[in-house]
């Protein structure tokens, strides 16, 4: 009973902080988005997914993928937002633009792109 009561809990808790992120999610236009190929990494608001080269691979030793994403936001500003989101995902940060969580790496590469957009590198593999 305990058990159920505390699973209760920490369900109403989730959904407390999910439903004001949705909402603002909504307001800004669309669903949450994840990063192709890294089903639990969001996509930064702003970033649009590069469908054509995005790539997955598995292997014995863990997953690989490298992901491309781009649009109007500056470096500093993906920074900040992974910094925020990525901990509460269980990603520790190792430097700015690198993470590890459960025998994975997330690096973060940027190029910058054309009329001002920031082309965002994700790249998972394993540690």
């Amino acid at each position: 009973m305990l058990r159920h009561h505390a699973l209760a809990v920490a369900a109403a808790f989730l959904l407390a902080f999910a439903a004001p992120a949705a909402a603002q999610q909504a307001r800004d236009g669309g669903a949450a988005a994840f990063v192709a190929g890294v089903e639990d990494l969001p996509l930064m608001p702003g970033l649009s997914q590069i469908e054509t080269a995005s790539t997955v691979f598995d292997a014995p030793s863990g997953r690989i993928v490298e992901a491309y994403a781009a649009g109007p936001v500056t470096r500093e500003q993906v920074l900040a937002f992974y910094a925020e989101t990525l901990p509460q995902l269980g990603w520790t940060a190792d430097r700015p633009a690198r993470f590890r969580r459960e025998g994975e790496e997330l690096h973060l590469e940027f190029l910058d792109g054309d009329e001002g957009e920031l082309t965002v590198r994700f790249s998972l593999s394993p540690s």
